[in-house]
C-alpha cells in the first residue's frame, strides 16, 4: 500500500490578537500600553511615560497569544 499524504490544517488568526501583538526575532510578544488616546491632561506623567514604550508578554502569557497569530 502507498502512503498517504495528510495535508495539515490551517489554523485561524485571532482577529483582535494579530491587531494588538507583535512577535519578535527572538520569540518575545510585543504590544503597547494601554490609556494613551485621549484625557491626557489629568493622568500623571509617569503613567504616560511608561505608556509610550512597548511592553513585553510575560512568560505566562506568551505562549497563549502565539497561538492566536501562529503566521505573525
Amino acid at each position: 500500500m502507498a502512503a498517504v499524504k495528510v495535508k495539515k490544517i490551517k489554523v485561524k488568526t485571532h482577529s483582535g490578537a494579530k491587531k494588538r501583538f507583535q512577535v519578535t526575532g527572538s520569540g518575545k510578544v510585543k504590544f503597547q500600553h494601554a490609556y494613551k488616546r485621549h484625557r491626557l491632561v489629568s493622568k500623571d506623567k509617569k503613567v504616560k511615560r511608561i505608556a509610550r514604550n512597548a511592553g513585553v508578554a510575560s512568560a505566562a502569557n506568551a505562549p497563549t497569544i502565539r497561538e492566536m497569530v501562529p503566521y505573525k
